[in-house]
């Protein structure tokens, strides 16, 4: 271009942007954003609240109260107790003092026992037997007559021996011997013994 209009020098004008534009840009993208996390959040609570999380025990999600089975629930059925008047009982005397077997088996007679041989104990265990006293019997009879006589005297311990016959067992008086268990304690234990309860689930943490 000639005349007044002519460009000298190396230096042109430069043409600025429109900053408004910028501007609007970045509105436009941080509003998207914005709502993008808003959505985001209201999802986690709608989560939260409807204990819809994809996985039982993460952040937020309700515990799980489902009650667990009890183990006693898938053992197998507990044997039939015999019953105290299906039990001979022989009471045998290992102590130094007289007339605790008779005593012993007439009370034992009211709570509903069969009384068979009553004296005093053989050789093997006389004046041997320590505590309270000795139950003998089969081994048949080690979970059925032995633990239903148990229940007339706690402390006496188990043993068996070889005979054949499961609904006949010995109570051996021992050196530590007083009395027979009360009876309204000794008919609870049978109560327990024949009707166990099965044992509580233990509870979840947070149910």
């Amino acid at each position: 271009m000639g005349g007044q209009y002519k460009i000298t020098g190396d230096k042109y004008p430069r043409m600025r942007r429109n900053r408004g534009r910028r501007r609007l840009a970045f509105a436009v993208v941080g509003s998207a954003a914005a709502l993008g996390l808003l959505g985001w959040g209201t999802l986690q609570l709608i989560d939260v609240f409807t204990g819809s999380g994809d996985k039982a025990g993460a952040v937020g999600a309700a515990p799980d109260c489902t009650p667990s089975p009890s183990p006693s629930a898938s053992q197998a059925p507990v044997k039939a107790l015999p019953k105290p008047g299906q039990i001979t009982v022989n009471v045998l005397n290992a102590t130094p003092r007289s007339g605790l077997a008779k005593s012993t088996a007439d009370e034992l007679k009211k709570r509903g026992f069969k009384i068979g041989e009553v004296g005093n104990a053989t050789k093997e265990y006389d004046k041997k037997v320590k505590g309270t006293g000795m139950l003998l019997g089969s081994a048949a009879a080690a979970d059925t007559a032995l633990p239903v006589l148990r229940t007339q005297l706690a402390d006496a311990r188990l043993k068996t021996d070889t005979r054949t016959k499961p609904a006949e067992v010995d109570l051996v008086i021992g050196t530590g011997f007083k009395a027979l268990t009360p009876k309204a304690a000794a008919d609870k234990a049978l109560t327990t013994l024949a009707d166990p309860k099965p044992t509580p689930s233990p509870t979840k943490q947070g149910c």
